[in-house]
């Protein structure tokens, strides 16, 4: 069986690398070296993907003399409609697949934002190459699947895999071909690494902030003032270090900008120690071994919580609320919506609880991923079903 990953963002975004690398493992039985369709080919040979997956580039200039330009062009002025010319970028590298027996839609959040129905014209290309579509470890913000033309796109799946509750209840009412497994990247493997200078193993608290958590702010500033109450509380109430973890590094989207403020503003402290990129696996690694978590980016939460480490989110949709759902039976004091944060003390009081509690949080965690891991051939049999 022949199988290709698309719409996969780029590995400098590490939860996009983690999933990339934990479907390749769980799939292996299938196809032992699929095909990935990445954004970001460069970056991802970088990270070393090329080791275990075909990388082919997956956005390519569009022919401007072409019949598919022209009639995007005319839908694009007469009725404001630019997704078919958004989607040209990609129909060169469909159209130069092999024969595929199944195309999974790798981007687990892509139909959480405003562009989603972008991915419906993709996805044609995709069904006129592909035996079989797949929506692969997704969340899905459950009022988009309002939007006629978003549930004819999820309608086409021959199989949706969603990765929380909330997603999966709203997504088998659209299609059938709708089962629930946690996020592939809870199986990721750990890669060891030497911990930064100052990193005090299981007595250091794991921070990630991204500039995505501080756009869905409703009052300026007050996401990195609640994140600066956080650290001066650990800093004055326990004798914990801070370890500052990014895990997206794009350009354009970088973790380490708001971590490196956090970083100057405390780092004569002793206290604080910011840790450089790495893959997924060896940030995996890295967050393992923190006492405590406090993360924005999901698939740094998701290590955090696979390696039994106590986390509190700071989320913004879906994907938050459902995992931890799924985890802990409620999102109520293991989430705190950005959205949310109003006054700068509300995150120092959802860490205070997440320490009062740490321990059975813990364990409550060792039960979960003791059953997850029983789930790891579930993948492979219902893509071969």
């Amino acid at each position: 069986m022949k199988l290709v990953m698309y719409a996969h963002g780029g590995s400098k975004n590490h939860g996009c690398e983690a999933i990339v690398r934990t479907t390749a493992r769980l799939l292996t039985e299938i196809d032992s070296r699929p095909i990935l369709l990445s954004y970001k080919k460069e970056e991802d040979e970088a990270y070393g993907l090329h080791q275990f997956v075909e990388i082919r580039q997956e956005l390519h200039e569009i022919n401007k003399k072409s019949p598919d330009f022209m009639l995007a062009y005319l839908r694009q002025k007469l009725f404001h409609d630019y997704h078919r010319m958004d989607a040209l970028m990609h129909k060169k590298a469909i159209n130069e697949l092999p024969a595929i027996d199944v195309a999974l839609f790798i981007g687990g959040d892509n139909y959480c934002y405003s562009d989603v129905k972008n991915y419906a014209p993709i996805n044609d290309y995709m069904q006129k190459k592909a035996k079989k579509l797949v929506l692969w470890g997704t969340s899905v913000e459950p009022e988009l699947l309002e939007d006629k033309a978003i549930r004819e796109d999820i309608k086409r799946f021959d199989l949706i895999v969603a990765r929380e509750s909330i997603s999966f209840e709203s997504l088998k009412k659209v299609n059938g071909n709708t089962i629930l497994l946690p996020d592939p990247a809870f199986h990721l493997p750990c890669e060891k690494v030497e911990l930064p200078e100052g990193f005090v193993e299981e007595n250091t608290i794991g921070i990630n902030l991204s500039p995505l958590i501080i756009e869905h702010e409703k009052e300026k500033g007050c996401v990195l003032a609640n994140y600066e109450n956080l650290m001066e509380y650990i800093i004055k109430e326990t004798d914990c270090q801070i370890a500052l973890i990014p895990h997206v590094v794009w350009e354009f989207n970088d973790d380490r900008t708001p971590l490196r403020q956090l970083y100057e503003k405390y780092k004569e402290t002793g206290r604080v120690v910011l840790v450089e990129d790495h893959n997924c696996m060896a940030q995996k690694y890295i967050i393992s071994k923190c006492r405590m978590f406090v993360g924005a980016r999901t698939h740094a939460t998701i290590a955090a919580y696979s390696t039994c480490v106590p986390t509190l989110v700071v989320g913004y949709s879906v994907k938050a609320r459902g995992i931890a759902r799924d985890l802990f039976g409620t999102e109520e004091k293991y989430v705190i919506p950005a959205q949310s944060l109003s006054n700068t003390g509300q995150l120092q009081e959802a860490f205070r609880w997440i320490r009062m509690h740490e321990q059975d949080i813990r364990s409550q965690l060792m039960q979960r991923q003791a059953e997850y891991k029983e789930y790891q051939n579930a993948y492979a049999e219902d893509l071969r079903r």
